[in-house]
């Protein structure tokens, strides 16, 4: 079966109302996502801005690009900021992922000190794309509970542009 419009919402949240830098952001990560998708890569995009709203890092998943089961978006974008980047300024940076963060990424996010996330599509949408295939599924934990966890806070804010996010997936996913 093939889809041609994202699924129904399977929670009863509704999408998040973003300010025009967090709806700008948001988008930069989606078109990661579909450059993600073009180069065979599994379609998720992230990026990184300071308070200032200065670009701190932006990457995309390359899975399979390279072989490594850890390129995901979000923990590529954390590995640029690296030594770079201080923890003051990423206490108040702004971590923007075309999709909600894997508890992977959700630890490599809790790790680097990034005080605030805003996500498009979440993990239980994403789940109707990827199906029941075992390769496709993911733990089925949000990132909300690790972001609870932490001794520091970390703001989350998603799902966000659902349709805009969820669109790379279409047709992507083997059923």
């Amino acid at each position: 079966m093939r889809l041609t419009q994202l699924p129904p919402r399977a929670t009863p949240d509704e999408p998040a109302e973003l300010n025009a830098t967090d709806s700008l952001y948001l988008r930069q990560a989606i078109m990661w996502s579909c450059t993600a998708r073009a180069r065979g890569n599994r379609p998720f995009g992230a990026v990184v801005v300071g308070q200032d709203g200065g670009l701190l890092a932006e990457a995309y998943c390359n899975t399979t690009e390279t072989g490594d089961c850890t390129g995901h978006a979000e923990t590529n974008a954390v590995r640029q900021l690296g030594p770079r980047v201080s923890r003051d300024v990423l206490a108040h940076a702004t971590l923007y992922s075309s999709g909600e963060p894997c508890v992977m990424c959700a630890g490599a996010i809790f790790w680097s000190g990034i005080g605030r996330v805003v996500f498009g599509i979440d993990a239980v949408s994403l789940r109707v794309f990827r199906g029941e295939r075992s390769e496709q599924r993911d733990a089925e934990l949000s990132c909300r509970d690790v972001f609870a966890a932490s001794p520091h806070p970390i703001d989350c804010v998603g799902p966000a542009l659902l349709q805009e996010a969820g669109a790379p997936h279409i047709g992507f996913w083997k059923t």
